[in-house]
């Protein structure tokens, strides 16, 4: 038996509820309108997205592009939330097999995530030191203890996995059962984190030093330590390196450590890279840096540092790295108006307005906003498609393996999608305009905790 609460549990005037009358004239209004019934019909038979499909734009959405790089097979991060990784890595095995003279090759995405989550372990109990004083429902406290440790992750958090740890061959770390589903050893983690972080907070409360505090955190990372090693296997220091290329000669660079095989196989110079974003809110001025409170992974890395410049400025950028040989790595809002088994991504995909006779009227500074869109995914452009008009569209190649994923892996973005759905891209700094490299060097305004461009791919 249940009884009514005694109070209320909001302000709400009594007018503001719903009553029979509306609904009555509501069941009316939409029996009485044959095209929403017929489309009632085809819904509750078909889905939604089969019924919204434009095929105008299917059918005018080719695979062909005036620039295309790629000559190799996607990669597949599995059940995890590895993207940045993977877009980043097959950024840089691209020049890597060429250095290899090799068809096929992959760097270990095991490896990285495996220091990636020890370091983001660290990041996170040093975040709770810092926040020791607070109290437990202080906003950015909550926000802390909310998502403790995730597979997303940015540009820069990358950079300082490669700096500080270096990379490996697939070969030498391969995938783990927990690598390729990481649901259950991150709620693990997480409920490890969590029991930390109250311990870090019970023993600050009491009166304990933060050199106390970290003399008890240099406990809490071994048991942290322990777990990844059981779950994802220990990363090696060294290993032993030699292939045979793809014209069957022999090679061998002989025992190599993670840092010097990065050395020698990332081609790319990593201090060149700028983070470059499309955030279009009114508070978000075009030509300024940001970085947001807490976001990164290695505590003593560089920050998570973004410069905010016009969209077509970041087209343009991308499709003259692309011009020049080089992929692009780039982070968007992955499943907006986005069709998986044929691969094409445009924003008029699917005609939901005209299906529900009601507009969508949220521009991308409004959906940031509003929280109906945030970065979700990233990926690698390896392509781009150029007429006399402008660009038409961008060749993508994503890490979700070849199976049910457009054509083996790769897919079809439509111009007009990147203007409302990408967000950021990284670039090497002297690919920007002179005012634009100077004010990539500018000290960050400095975003919330919470703020949607601290989203993770």
């Amino acid at each position: 038996m249940t009884t009514a609460p005694s109070q209320p549990n909001t302000c709400f005037p009594s007018e503001a509820a719903i009553g029979p009358d509306r609904i009555s004239a509501l069941r009316t209004e939409f029996d009485s309108n044959p095209r929403w019934s017929l489309n009632q019909n085809a819904i509750t038979q078909v889905g939604v997205d089969d019924v919204a499909l434009n095929r105008g734009v299917v059918s005018s959405t080719d695979y062909t592009f005036s620039t295309l790089l790629d000559d190799w097979k996607v990669t597949n991060q599995k059940q995890s939330g590895r993207c940045w990784m993977f877009a980043a890595l097959n950024l840089f095995r691209a020049s890597a097999m060429k250095a290899m003279n090799l068809k096929q090759f992959e760097f270990s995405q095991n490896y990285t995530l495996f220091w990636d989550k020890f370091e983001r372990a660290n990041w996170f109990l040093e975040s709770i030191i810092e926040t020791g004083d607070r109290d437990i429902d202080d906003r950015t406290v909550a926000f802390l203890l909310d998502r403790p440790l995730d597979d997303g992750g940015q540009w820069n958090m990358f950079v300082n996995l490669v700096r500080k740890h270096g990379l490996v061959p697939k070969a030498m770390m391969p995938e783990a059962q927990s690598s390729s589903a990481t649901m259950r050893m991150n709620s693990i983690l997480v409920w490890y984190l969590r029991c930390f972080a109250k311990d870090l907070r019970d023993a600050m409360g009491g009166g304990a030093s933060a050199e106390a505090a970290r003399e008890l955190k240099d406990k809490q990372l071994a048991v942290i330590w322990r777990v990844l090693c059981m779950h994802l296997g220990t990363p090696p220091k060294e290993f032993m390196w030699q292939w045979n290329d793809k014209d069957r000669k022999f090679h061998r660079d002989g025992l190599m450590t993670p840092q010097a095989f990065a050395q020698k196989y990332v081609s790319i110079d990593l201090d060149d890279f700028v983070c470059l974003v499309h955030d279009p809110r009114p508070s978000s001025p075009i030509g300024r840096t940001f970085t947001v409170e807490y976001l990164g992974n290695v505590v003593g890395g560089e920050p998570v540092k973004y410069l905010n410049i016009d969209v077509e400025d970041m087209k343009t950028i991308a499709a003259n790295v692309l011009q020049d040989g080089e992929p692009v790595w780039f982070g968007c809002d992955v499943g907006k108006m986005f069709r998986r088994d044929i691969g094409i991504w445009d924003s008029g995909l699917y005609d939901y307005e005209a299906l529900y006779d009601a507009p969508l009227t949220l521009e991308k500074a409004d959906r940031l906003l509003y929280h109906q869109s945030l970065m979700t995914h990233a990926m690698l452009f390896t392509g781009v498609d150029v007429h006399s008009d402008g660009i038409r569209k961008w060749r993508v190649e994503n890490s979700w393996g070849e199976d049910r994923v457009g054509r083996k892996g790769f897919q079809v973005m439509n111009d007009n999608w990147f203007g409302q759905y990408v967000l950021e891209i990284a670039a090497h700094r002297n690919r920007l305009p002179e005012n634009l490299q100077a004010a990539a060097a500018e000290d960050p305004i400095v975003l919330a905790p919470w703020d949607p461009m601290g989203s993770l791919a």
